[in-house]
């Protein structure tokens, strides 16, 4: 057969746009699978967390349960002495009695912390003092703690309610770990795309066979094996066909019972290149592009031929590489539910000083925040029990053992975590909603890779003043004007309007002390805010909740005042554990656990650019 000529060649762009238009990848179908096949798949529903983990309030260490307030002056030459209650708090165990003024419970590394108790004093800090008259042992203490000091709170990590990992989520092993954390035996992941790959050409021997003169190995079969499993999808493997044009059909027609077939080799336009002419008896529609203005790559050949995409690359390795990174990988992981290809090493710099343990080396885990100059590298301020510290971050920076800081603006270097994590197109900073959440997943299925940071809505607003991030959800009031949002403003910030939600008081509805709230709410608080046996769970300072709480409070400071929770889930996950009688939160929260809700405002939760 006569050499024919590319005479219509298409530019790169055109084949590309032939060929998604024509194919408009997609997930193919789900299916629900074990955890422990769940590596390397890809998520097609959002997981949400069905308990709190930590599931309980939790010591970080050996110690004493104590009232943080009862060791405020502490020192070794002040101590300050407790009595020390009969109980001891192992792990396992279910308190039973309450940590009151001037006393505190032995509790072990991640016991239960018993009521009226706020901090666990370290053991190493304390000593013992010998049984006195009447029986009572105690304790002194050598170093105050702060509240919430050593002490995990429930719901700090992850809260009921909370979305955890989203649709389109690469599962690898920190995700898996975390779906094992939550109790989660089986997980819907997108079906995997199943991908014909077929060699041709008289010349190919397979790897392991005898190399002869005029043969080659054929080393595109391995090359696109492994990169359609990259990709998300299943390579199946139909071996070398010879140069003969019935051979090459049967095999054809079995292979387009797949999702997708891959040809290496035969596609120009030379006496022996047969599998362009095997594409060209097929329809629907058909070939599509069949020769490319590339180079490496010119012989490309994309089609669909009996409704299955299928394509023909250029038998050089090189030119057979390239024209499936170009053209192929991004539909394949459109049908296997993946998004865009990542980038893997980034330098960045360090916004906050960082300190750091003399003497010992320390790995960092970081959320990368991109700025005008490149990326800031944020510590995800996690602890060593945190689950999701080590699954949301992006990387980590190594911190020499001789090293005390590192300084602000100093450049680091970030080694990425596993092929899942790289710096997100949409930086989110700012005070969490549930209402983020369901928009973070609507953008993810649009391909636009979302990372959000609960920050507050003074720490979001700054974070966005300085530039480091895109988005800043916040719903701060200004008194004044009676606005939500628009005092924040500068020349350079730009306010986006986005929904109205309910803040109001949570209770457990068998409480007794909120009876009288909806009859007479200014008296029944009061009596709530000035009963000691009443405890409080307040919000982190910065945000918006805890600006309206401290509206409301004024100067008052109600027992269990100085325990914070950083999230709306950790406050209802403390009142619904009996940790504390009552807090300030959204409604969705208090309702997802059958939690007393009074509404005390409506308000505006925005969005600053």
């Amino acid at each position: 057969m006569k050499q024919q000529q590319f005479l219509n060649l298409a530019s790169a762009e055109e084949a590309e746009e032939r060929f998604w238009q024509a194919v408009q990848p997609g997930p193919l179908g789900e299916e629900l699978i074990p955890i422990e096949h769940a590596r390397e798949r890809i998520l097609s529903r959002n997981v949400i967390a069905k308990h709190n983990v930590p599931y309980f309030d939790r010591s970080n260490f050996d110690g004493f349960a104590v009232r943080a307030e009862d060791t405020f002056g502490a020192q070794e030459t002040a101590p300050v002495s407790l009595n020390l209650n009969p109980e001891v708090l192992a792990c396992g165990v279910v308190p039973e009695k309450s940590v009151n003024q001037g006393t505190a419970t032995t509790i072990a590394t991640g016991g239960v912390m018993p009521r009226g108790a706020d901090s666990v004093v370290m053991i190493e800090n304390t000593l013992p003092i010998e049984v006195d008259k009447s029986g009572e042992a105690g304790i002194k203490i050598l170093k105050a703690v702060v509240p919430s000091g050593g002490v995990s709170l429930a719901g700090s990590d992850i809260g009921a309610g909370e979305v955890v990992l989203r649709i389109g989520d690469l599962l690898g092993y920190r995700e898996t770990g975390t779906l094992a954390a939550l109790g989660e035996a089986k997980v819907w992941i997108w079906r995997r795309p199943k991908v014909g790959i077929i060699s041709t050409g008289d010349e190919l021997v397979a790897p392991g066979g005898q190399m002869e003169l005029g043969k080659v190995f054929d080393s595109n079969a391995t090359v696109l094996g492994h990169a359609v499993e990259e990709m998300g999808c299943e390579p199946v493997h139909f071996g070398i066909v010879p140069d003969e044009e019935s051979r090459l059909e049967t095999v054809l027609r079995e292979a387009l019972e797949l999702d997708f077939v891959l040809i290496s080799g035969g596609t120009s336009k030379g006496e022996g290149d047969l599998n362009y002419r095997v594409f060209e008896k097929y329809n629907n529609p058909g070939i599509l592009v069949h020769g490319v203005a590339l180079k490496p790559g010119k012989p490309l050949c994309l089609a669909i031929l009996a409704g299955t995409p299928a394509a023909i690359l250029p038998g050089f390795p090189t030119s057979a590489t390239f024209t499936f990174s170009k053209f192929i990988a991004p539909v394949l992981r459109a049908m296997a539910g993946r998004l865009p290809e990542p980038t893997t090493h980034v330098k960045a710099n360090v916004p906050v000083r960082l300190n750091s343990d003399k003497g010992r080396t320390e790995f960092n885990l970081v959320h990368l925040v991109r700025n005008d100059s490149g990326f800031s590298a944020y510590s995800t301020g996690k602890g060593s029990g945190s689950i999701t510290g080590f699954t949301r971050a992006d990387g980590f920076m190594e911190i020499p053992c001789n090293t005390e800081m590192v300084e602000v603006d100093e450049e680091v270097s970030i080694q990425l975590l596993g092929k899942s994590a790289h710096p997100p197109d949409l930086m989110i900073i700012g005070s969490h909603c549930v209402g983020l959440d369901y928009l973070i997943g609507e953008m993810q299925k649009r391909g636009v890779l979302c990372k959000f940071l609960a920050v507050g809505s003074m720490g979001g607003f700054l974070a966005a003043e300085r530039g480091e991030c895109d988005l800043a959800g916040t719903h701060l009031l200004d008194e004044n004007s009676g606005e939500y949002n628009r005092h924040l403003l500068t020349p350079e910030l730009h306010l986006q309007k986005g929904y109205r939600r309910s803040q109001g008081l949570l209770f457990r509805k068998d409480d007794s002390n909120f009876t009288d709230l909806k009859s007479d709410f200014e008296n029944a608080i009061q009596q709530i805010i000035n009963n000691a046996e009443v405890r409080i769970i307040n919000r982190n300072r910065g945000s918006g909740t805890r600006i309206l709480l401290d509206r409301l409070l004024a100067d008052q400071r109600p027992a269990g005042f100085f325990q914070e929770a950083k999230s709306h889930n950790s406050v209802a996950a403390a009142i619904s554990q009996n940790r504390a009688d009552w807090g300030i939160a959204i409604r969705s929260v208090a309702e997802d656990l059958g939690l007393g809700f009074y509404p005390i405002q409506d308000e505006e939760y925005d969005f600053i650019l």
